[in-house]
């Protein structure tokens, strides 16, 4: 059956993919251009569906209001927090609202193309700051799409699987590692240089994840050969 992958091109988004290729799905990717600051994820969500043959979706998307360090210029990145310190608020990373929006477009895509899930990699443990990434909302969201869609009123129910959610980052790694994801293309970095940052707590958490998971970044490893 076609599900819908919201898929950034991050190691939790394309392991969510190969989760889903893993359960027999057919998978149609929807990556979003909110108007972040970078389009590195973008390059390695392209190069991964276009590997796979992929039906591949980015719409573009403007967000001209800023709220977040990831579309606003003038917000500065955290870098070099402690992992309690990223797990204690809401950091400043958070973009208002985005998984609403990205899901209301998800769940679009799904009726058109009568899928019957969207699959999303969403992590209530390492990122519990994010509102919009726990149960609760993602429960309420499906409710949201069973009540306000002609596929929900026709009994025709779309579900939001996070297969992801209640894993460690180390043991998305090992996940991924058994699914043969390609850690090498995806981005994690809240930075679009050629190298990732190495400071800022999406960096910091990828580290963290393979090192528990006693498996080499290979993204790293290409990165030290260029």
């Amino acid at each position: 059956m076609k599900t819908i992958v919201l898929f950034s091109g991050g190691l939790d988004s394309t392991t969510a993919l190969y989760v889903a290729r893993s359960e027999g799905r057919e998978p149609i990717c929807l990556t979003i251009h909110y108007g972040q600051l970078h389009e590195r994820e973008i390059t390695s969500a392209k190069k991964i569906a276009v590997s796979l043959r992929l039906e591949h979706w980015i719409i573009p998307l403007s967000l001209p209001w800023g709220g977040s360090a990831l579309t606003d210029s003038e917000i500065a990145l955290p870098k070099g927090r402690s992992e309690k310190e990223i797990s204690k608020e809401i950091p400043v990373t958070y973009v208002p609202a985005r998984n609403s929006i990205f899901l209301s477009l998800a769940a679009s895509l799904a009726e058109t193309k009568e899928a019957d899930s969207i699959y999303f990699g969403a992590n209530a443990l390492d990122y519990s700051g994010y509102p919009d990434c726990r149960p609760a909302f993602l429960e309420a969201f499906e409710e949201l799409i069973a009540r306000g869609t002609k596929a929900g009123s026709e009994g025709k129910k779309i579900r939001i699987i996070a297969p992801l959610l209640y894993l460690s980052k180390a043991e998305i790694v090992r996940l991924g590692y058994e699914l043969k994801v390609p850690f090498e293309w995806t981005w994690s970095c809240y930075e679009g240089r050629e190298t990732p940052c190495g400071e800022c707590d999406s960096c910091i958490l990828r580290a963290k994840g393979f090192r528990e998971a006693g498996i080499e970044d290979p993204l790293m490893q290409t990165m030290r050969r260029a």
